[in-house]
């Protein structure tokens, strides 16, 4: 999840139509994560998924508004599930917050902010990777930080802090709306993967 930084007052993007760079495969269709999505979660809460986004963002329903409102980059399939998978790990109050409350640091972090920005993404990647897997889509890891003083990061502990993440969810069960969301996309798929079959393996991660 990459954003810029904001003096503070988090604000909601600047919306436009879809830009994607390249075309993506019909079948991995960014409006179809918007009607699963829309499916399990606009009437229970009161939730839907929309695309264009020229940044990723969370709007909590204002005043007089009768839907919260998720936002992903363009068309982007991956941004998508990224910001899905934030959605389904944000407690009930963080989902009253925009954005959930969260600061983003920009692209350069140095050491101490970049291991901030890690420990924030560890557990929505874990979750990206299985909702990619019930899509059948392939999951990079990303550290996000092209311009990091040195060089990019070494990648390596935040993908094995990943993994682990990933296993502690298939032993211990994942989040309610995640739960029901994987259901949701294996379906919708055709995969038919279920939760006990999520693969965890080093091997399984492509970036």
């Amino acid at each position: 999840m990459s954003r810029p930084a904001t003096n503070g007052a988090l604000t909601a993007p600047d919306i436009k139509p879809g830009d994607a760079l390249a075309p993506v495969p019909e079948i991995f269709s960014s409006a179809r994560l918007e009607r699963v999505f829309a499916d399990c979660f606009a009437a229970r809460w009161r939730t839907v998924l929309l695309g264009g986004a020229a940044e990723p963002f969370y709007q909590p329903a204002g005043h007089g508004e009768e839907l919260h409102r998720l936002y992903y980059r363009s068309d982007y399939f991956a941004s998508a599930l990224h910001e899905i998978a934030h959605w389904c790990i944000a407690g009930e109050r963080r989902r009253l917050l925009p954005d959930f409350g969260y600061w983003y640091a920009p692209d350069g972090r140095n050491t101490v902010a970049q291991a901030a920005f890690e420990a924030v993404e560890a557990k929505p990647q874990a979750l990206e990777w299985f909702f990619s897997q019930a899509c059948g889509y392939r999951f990079f890891v990303s550290i996000d930080n092209l311009g990091a003083p040195g060089g990019m990061a070494d990648c390596e502990p935040f993908r094995q802090r990943l993994i682990e993440e990933a296993r502690a969810w298939r032993v211990q069960g994942l989040p309610q709306r995640a739960a029901i969301f994987l259901q949701a996309l294996a379906v919708e798929f055709g995969t038919g993967l279920q939760a006990a079959k999520l693969d965890t393996s080093l091997a399984g991660l492509a970036g």
